[in-house]
């Protein structure tokens, strides 16, 4: 028999509906209501914000290492506008403008950066997931959420968030193949920022895309421009909207960049040049969507001030309100996980508790 190509039902899109002079694609654009136009933008904004206000905090040594998002705030927080509140998201740790989004108090976030157990737990009620840092570990969380929807009939999403390098990880393929193999309600969004850490992204892998990995476990995956919101919006919502209609899940490549340090541990200018950076300055999320909301009369510039001057004011008192709390106790690290600590972990809390106060502190300073 001759050879023969074969192929696949699943399809591999690009979605791009906003350019960079915020001039838009008539076709494509969802024309969304002038409330929830502001709110979006607010919403950036405020991530935006608070980012810068962590960096500061953190090189005051008021919080700890932060991981900063400038540059992907639209790729988390129109994601996250889709979703609903009986939906799930499952985050990682690069998205405050979803925790906030979502039901999280500003506060919170600086207590998770801050060294407090407390600040990776979701507010009560809230349909998410705490903050994962070990890399793509959170996809397995999603694709076991989505699995006992399915079971229970429920016709609900989860959407859950990684970067490029958490695609270079056994949990993501191994959640990408269960959910493909049992059809399952979920969205893997992963936000590509060309950098882990000081690994770039042409070097995580061959593929041309990282949308193109969805056809190997029988499911449909969507490249589009992660700075722009109305194309994450429109490309989540209809990869949400498969899902709840038993459609089975979808990869979405949410292209955007790292325009700052990793963390706060890290110094980029090791490892790329400024020449790189620069492009991505005018591709900015908040500049294109405010021209975009600009030319549909929905924001002036008295609005925008007035805007900025409430996120400021919002991200100072969760700043006061963290502060107020005190200093975390750091033996709070150990009991968190069991109701009764292992003897393994007695004896590490007691030589830590002995580390502690060799250096001069003493039991009852933290806060706990």
């Amino acid at each position: 028999m001759p050879r023969k190509s074969i192929t696949t039902k699943q399809k591999i899109e690009y979605l791009s509906i906003l350019d960079s002079s915020g001039e838009v694609d008539e076709a494509l654009d969802p024309k969304l209501d002038a409330d929830r136009s502001l709110y979006l933008y607010r919403l950036i904004l405020l991530a935006r914000r608070l980012d810068e206000r962590c960096i500061a905090l953190q090189r005051q040594g008021r919080i700890g290492t932060y991981g900063p998002c400038r540059g992907q705030e639209a790729a988390h927080c129109a994601a996250s506008f889709v979703m609903e509140a009986e939906d799930w998201v499952v985050h990682a740790y690069r998205e405050p403008g979803s925790f906030y989004h979502r039901g999280w108090p500003l506060e919170t976030v600086l207590m998770f950066w801050g060294g407090y157990e407390e600040g990776c737990r979701p507010p009560e009620g809230v349909n998410d997931t705490p903050i994962a840092v070990p890399i793509a570990s959170q996809a397995l969380h999603a694709m076991g959420i989505a699995w006992g929807m399915k079971l229970r009939g429920d016709h609900r999403a989860v959407l859950c968030y990684c970067g490029d390098g958490g695609t270079s990880e056994g949990d993501f393929h191994e959640a990408m193949n269960f959910a493909g193999a049992y059809h399952l309600p979920v969205i893997f969004l992963v936000q590509n920022n060309h950098w882990a850490i000081s690994f770039p992204r042409e070097r995580q892998t061959a593929s041309e895309t990282i949308a193109q990995k969805a056809i190997a476990y029988g499911f449909d995956g969507l490249q589009l421009d992660g700075n722009d919101p109305l194309s994450v919006y429109v490309g989540t919502k209809e990869a949400v909207d498969k899902a709840k209609a038993s459609g089975g899940p979808s990869l979405i490549e949410a292209v955007t960049y790292r325009m700052t340090v990793h963390t706060t541990a890290d110094d980029p200018t090791k490892y790329r040049s400024a020449e790189e950076v620069e492009p991505w300055e005018k591709l900015d999320p908040i500049i294109r969507y405010q021209k975009y909301l600009k030319k549909r009369s929905i924001l002036d510039q008295k609005l925008i001030d007035e805007i900025e001057a409430d996120v400021i004011a919002e991200v100072a008192g969760a700043v006061e309100r963290y502060e107020a709390l005190g200093t975390p106790d750091p033996l709070d690290a150990f009991p968190n996980n069991y109701a009764q600590l292992p003897a393994e972990l007695v004896e590490q809390r007691e030589e830590f508790k002995a580390a502690l106060e060799r250096e001069g502190w003493t039991s009852g300073e933290g806060r706990g």
